[in-house]
């Protein structure tokens, strides 16, 4: 069952658990000391800038998408999830603020590499490999255009930046610098594995994952958790395969289930006549686009739940 609001949650406000922080999407409580009360809301961060205007339903439907793909990826690596109920920890006034939305999920030491996995070229890979056939240091074949699939999926990392900065593209060998041999090894390994069959799953039902990010923590104990949101609109690429091909004969980007929509209308938005500098505060969302973005979040999940 696909649940959508009819009133959008641009921020949470539950006052019966510790704010922990809040992201570009999810604000996150404390539970006790080993849990963490993650509730999506509607917000929508585009080049790391959040939106003024929340997306109806978003929080909801990113949520559910989260909750397919963590099911379908298990016995890869261990998720954060603790299967209760996230209703279970507010009380019977906050319930609205967080059924549907959320995730009731361990605490853990958070790693602080994004864990990028590429099968096609596109968006910041496909700039970086115009200028150096390269993507984080990763060499790929001459001739390659934009949306191609690559030979392989690559592994891509990137530093996790400060609230409101951009996260940096890195190499693999940074990872190590950073982590360890050992663990950059095994984040690399397990995100390629999780791609590569969260890829053919979605191509069952119609749709390309072009790219997209994981990150994990570790438990007390040193176990490789995979957390976060996952295979998400606002963390993936998600291409329908219609269109695809015509796209990539033209050179232009495919058509799009997640913020590229977004991203593309900011890109073309002119204040006082001109580019807006990608930089807070971010241009009003036109209820069009709002309304068009809203809809490609719910066929995305449709489609794959269908």
């Amino acid at each position: 069952m696909i649940q959508s609001s009819s009133s959008a949650l641009h921020t949470s406000a539950l006052t019966s658990l510790p704010l922990l922080a809040r992201g570009k999407v999810r604000d996150n409580y404390a539970v006790g000391d080993d849990r963490i009360l993650m509730v999506a809301s509607d917000r929508l961060s585009a080049f790391d800038v959040i939106m003024g205007e929340p997306i109806p339903g978003k929080g909801e439907l990113l949520t559910q998408m989260a909750l397919f793909w963590f099911d379908r990826l298990q016995g890869i690596v261990p998720n954060h999830l603790t299967g209760e109920a996230p209703e279970s920890v507010v009380t019977p006034a906050e319930v609205p603020q967080v059924v549907g939305r959320s995730m009731l999920v361990k605490r853990l030491k958070p790693i602080p590499v994004e864990a990028v996995v590429r099968g096609y070229l596109a968006g910041s890979g496909w700039k970086e490999y115009q200028e150096s056939r390269s993507v984080c240091g990763v060499p790929l074949p001459e001739g390659l255009t934009n949306a191609a699939k690559l030979p392989q999926p690559i592994y891509t990392p990137a530093a996790k930046a400060a609230a409101g900065e951009h996260d940096e593209n890195i190499t693999f060998e940074r990872t190590v610098e950073m982590i360890g041999q050992d663990l950059a090894s095994r984040i690399r390994d397990v995100s390629i594995a999780l791609y590569e069959k969260a890829a053919a799953i979605a191509l069952e039902k119609g749709m390309i994952i072009a790219d997209t990010k994981f990150e994990f923590g570790l438990t007390p104990e040193g176990e490789l958790v995979l957390m976060d949101e996952v295979l998400t609109p606002d963390s993936s690429r998600y291409w329908p395969v219609e269109g695809y091909d015509e796209a990539l004969r033209s050179g232009a980007n495919p058509p799009s289930y997640d913020k590229q929509f977004v991203r593309d209308w900011l890109e073309s938005v002119r204040i006082n006549g001109k580019p807006w500098d990608k930089t807070a505060p971010a241009p009003r969302l036109p209820r069009e686009v709002v309304e068009k973005t809203a809809a490609k979040y719910r066929e995305a999940l449709e489609r794959l739940t269908a």
